[in-house]
């Protein structure tokens, strides 16, 4: 299982980014997807997840309205389109299949967000 972030980068308050998550490994269209951040010197918390087929997600209470997950198991990728972001969304991002423990060891590289004016 191996996991290629990528769409992070610097942004403003109340900017934007879509962060993309490509997977290898393992039949991508069978497993739920988790998408995870880690700020620095905090623990890993859980973002959003979404279904295998893509027709149920579900989000931390602080991202919802704001974060939108989806996948295209075509592509074997999943997205996480940020909105109105804040500086308390400064984390590095990652993805994990929905049955892996939060705090297990990453499976890329994850994608650094940083919110500062």
């Amino acid at each position: 299982v191996q996991f290629v972030e990528s769409g992070g980068g610097m942004v403003q308050p109340g900017g934007s980014l879509r962060l993309s998550c490509t997977a290898f490994g393992f039949t991508f269209s069978m497993f739920g997807m988790n998408w995870v951040r880690q700020a620095p010197g905090k623990g890993p918390e859980w973002v959003s997840r979404i279904s295998s087929g893509g027709k149920i997600t579900s989000y931390r209470d602080s991202v919802k309205g704001r974060f939108t997950v989806s996948r295209d198991n075509a592509k074997n990728t999943l997205y996480l389109q940020m909105d109105s972001l804040k500086s308390e969304d400064t984390a590095l991002y990652y993805c994990q299949k929905a049955d892996a423990k939060l705090g297990a060891p990453l499976r890329g590289q994850g994608t650094q967000v940083i919110v500062s004016p």
